[in-house]
């Protein structure tokens, strides 16, 4: 799922992104490395998280938190699945992520200050109720529309 995201969006001009960072005290320089983001575009940073296990959600909202600190970021977005995954026989664990792992990250202050934009996907949006073909599950024009509006 994240790779087919991630490719829509990369032919958009969307790219991976990776930052230097250092913090300076009293001359003397610390790097402070950040973790790369997906998908990254006029400063707003999306990572998509469809298997992991929980803890990346924390590395995700803390890396939006210090790039948007840094001014780099304007809004961190985040892509997941929603809970009725978890009902699917032996194709999700209870601690990869999903939706209701990040809400009580996100309500806590995760991201800090940065506006965090976060979709749930339905298993609804993934299958045709009639056919059960794949349907297309994200409409790469509305994350584009967004960045578009952010330049």
């Amino acid at each position: 799922m994240a790779t087919a995201i991630d490719s829509t969006l990369y032919k958009l001009n969307w790219s991976e992104k990776k930052f230097d960072t250092e913090v300076v005290v009293d001359n003397n320089k610390m790097t402070s490395p950040t973790h790369k983001v997906d998908c990254y575009k006029n400063h707003i940073a999306l990572e998509v998280e469809w298997n992991n296990k929980d803890p990346f959600f924390d590395r995700d909202l803390n890396n939006f938190r210090l790039l948007f600190d840094l001014r780099t970021v304007s809004v961190g977005v985040i892509i997941t699945r929603s809970d009725e995954f978890q009902g699917l026989k032996k194709a999700f664990s209870a601690n990869t992520t999903h939706w209701g792992q990040l809400v009580p990250r996100i309500e806590g202050g995760g991201g800090g200050g940065c506006p965090i934009l976060a979709f749930g996907i339905r298993l609804n949006l993934l299958t045709n109720d009639t056919t059960g073909e794949p349907k297309s599950l994200v409409s790469a024009d509305v994350l584009e529309d967004v960045a578009q509006e952010n330049e």
